[in-house]
């Protein structure tokens, strides 16, 4: 298997040529070099959102959605970044600006996937606080930006959406399978570059980079070894993906053809039987997730 932090300079080039990698918004500098004082001033951070009158709107109004499941309205950016923390909203910046690369055009060409990222990112989340994963705001974070490399694809290949069609209706080969057999390149290799320029964790790069292999590393008889604790969030994610029904949304298919293949392997690994998933599944998609589960959801505490 090629990982791409494994490619050489000219492998690299010939992946991303074509492909303009988005740079990192100057508001995203300001608020990482914040973050990085011994003491971050939330407020100054909070000021720095509010001089992008197109940020902070979309930032009212994606923490005041369902998605946040809050009662009463927030009408200041300041009580937002105090009620949702620094580091969420960290992510939904960084989220919004990649949507603010895109044109009107590619948007709705997107077909729905970028409010897909952020369920599938609050879906992340809130799985890992349900099987006991301890850094729910990285989970959140991987599911905001596992697909980052589509809209760029989508920008560079006018039949991109139905190159992906093609890859989530088959029934044995990786989506990534046909996309490089089509295109040299595939949506989670330019992924990985993309969040490897904006430097988020290494261990979400890789991630990332690997979301569509996840038959070869959960199958119980591969040799392929690869670390715990990035194998629990890549469980994660294809969890919230499969809830998420990214397989309609991105692929246009009736069927999730990806989870049925990994599901058992996957169920397996965070400690969960059919039945649980199912539970869920149900919960999550009814907003019922404070409900006790915890015969089944402490079962991954120790991961």
């Amino acid at each position: 298997m090629n990982h791409p932090s494994s490619l050489s300079e000219e492998q690299i080039r010939k992946v991303l040529r074509g492909i303009t990698v988005p740079p990192q918004p100057q508001i995203i500098v300001d608020i990482h070099m914040e973050q990085a004082m011994p003491t971050p001033d939330i407020n100054h951070i909070a000021k720095l959102i509010s001089q992008d009158v197109g940020l902070a709107g979309s930032i009212l109004k994606l923490v005041n959605s369902n998605l946040f499941g809050r009662k009463n309205h927030i009408s200041s950016i300041e009580q937002a970044v105090h009620i949702v923390g620094l580091q969420s909203i960290v992510h939904i910046v960084e989220g919004l600006s990649i949507k603010g690369e895109m044109t009107d055009e590619t948007i709705v060409a997107m077909g729905g996937l970028w409010d897909s990222a952020m369920e599938i990112a609050s879906y992340c989340a809130t799985l890992a606080r349900m099987i006991g994963y301890q850094s729910p705001d990285k989970a959140y974070c991987l599911g905001l930006f596992h697909n980052c490399g589509v809209p760029l694809l989508i920008k560079s290949f006018a039949n991109y959406p139905d190159i992906m069609e093609e890859a989530y209706g088959d029934t044995d080969a990786r989506v990534i399978d046909t996309e490089n057999r089509i295109l040299k390149t595939n949506h989670a290799v330019v992924g990985y570059y993309v969040a490897k320029s904006w430097h988020l964790p290494r261990d979400l790069c890789e991630v990332i980079a690997e979301h569509h292999n996840a038959r070869i590393l959960f199958n119980s008889g591969a040799v392929y070894a690869y670390d715990g604790g990035k194998k629990t969030l890549l469980a994660i994610l294809k969890m919230a993906e499969h809830i998420t029904g990214l397989y309609d949304i991105l692929g246009r298919q009736q069927q999730d053809y990806e989870w049925e293949s990994i599901r058992p392997w996957v169920l397996e690994f965070v400690g969960l039987s059919e039945i649980d998933f199912d539970d869920i599944y149900e919960d999550i998609k009814m907003g019922n997730t404070t409900s006790a589960h915890g015969s089944y959801y402490d079962q991954s505490a120790k991961r």
